[in-house]
């Protein structure tokens, strides 16, 4: 079916679709938060990937799913989110259906990519502060590069059900074809753990201990050599916890609403449509926030960017 044709009922929350127009402040507002979001997401995450090769302090075998969350959030800035820009300008889907499933399945790639790298930088944090002695064996160069190519087989896998239950569909309240949270309750109910509430449980259960460690090291006169932790380590580790809570924090209230759909359809008409589309556009706002995350609390991250962008501008 044509996304810009018109529905009877809205294809996420089961209700009647808002055949009315945003008012023209709104639109504004919307295109002024991708735009940024766009610009400082491509800029970012292309620093974050340039100074990970170029730097040889950077060059860790962790290191490697913060480049694999990098071009997860490259993805959406160079194809989705442009596409929802056009939608915002034209006030409708004009793209055709194609570009609309090519747009929605690439925004859940990138959403579950996501989720499983930083995932899987907990695991990896876990693995260097808490079992010191066995993470040289674990993660080593093959076995790293193996893990990343995991992720992404996971994220491939995990959005297959997609085309069985035509959950892909266009969303006029947020611009986007997206998700369609009513296609099954079951199926909403299913992605909402096991991509979302059960990944955060596993990066919650790892920053839990690893913080119990540095406590129980600190609290210590004289640490034993396997429980110290080097300043720059912790550092490290607090910068991926701030990637971990800004994700939590940008993505739960999306995954809120669609889980209380699911359990209880009727709750769809009282969800008031600027909540929905905030906790859209607030999502869509965290693939821009992690490179400048990087660039605040890492020493490393933030001397190789000025180096990156001083040779641009002078090549310029």
């Amino acid at each position: 079916m044509d996304p810009r044709l018109p529905r009877q009922k809205n294809i996420s929350a089961g209700h009647e679709e808002n055949t009315e127009h945003d008012p023209p402040w709104v639109l504004s507002t919307l295109a002024a938060v991708l735009i940024i979001t766009i610009v400082v997401d491509i800029v970012g995450n292309l620093l974050v990937i340039v100074s990970i090769f170029r730097n040889k302090r950077l060059r860790k075998a962790g290191n490697a799913f913060v480049v694999s969350l990098a071009i997860a959030d490259l993805v959406v800035a160079f194809y989705t989110y442009p596409l929802v820009l056009i939608a915002i300008f034209h006030d409708g889907w004009v793209m055709g259906n194609l570009h609309c499933q090519i747009s929605g399945f690439l925004m859940g790639l990138s959403v579950i990519s996501s989720i499983f790298n930083i995932t899987a930088i907990a695991v990896n944090r876990y693995c260097y502060i808490c079992h010191n002695l066995k993470y040289d064996k674990i993660f080593t160069s093959t076995n790293t590069l193996l893990y990343v190519a995991l992720v992404w087989v996971l994220t491939f896998l995990a959005l297959v059900p997609n085309f069985f239950v035509d959950s892909l569909q266009y969303d006029r309240r947020v611009y986007s074809c997206t998700f369609a949270q009513s296609a099954s309750s079951l199926y909403t109910i299913v992605v909402v753990v096991v991509h979302f509430f059960l990944p955060i449980s596993i990066v919650t259960y790892c920053y839990l201990r690893i913080w119990m460690l540095v406590i129980k090291v600190r609290r210590r006169v004289k640490p034993d050599a396997h429980l110290k932790i080097k300043p720059h380590d912790l550092r490290n580790f607090l910068t991926m916890f701030v990637v971990f809570v800004l994700f939590a924090v940008c993505w739960a209230p999306l995954n809120f609403i669609g889980l209380s759909v699911a359990v209880d359809p009727a709750l769809s008409t009282s969800i008031p449509g600027w909540l929905f589309t905030a906790s859209y556009f607030m999502a869509y706002f965290n693939s821009c926030l992690n490179a400048v995350i990087y660039g605040m609390l890492n020493h490393n991250f933030r001397k190789e960017y000025k180096r990156i962008l001083m040779t641009f501008f002078h090549f310029w």
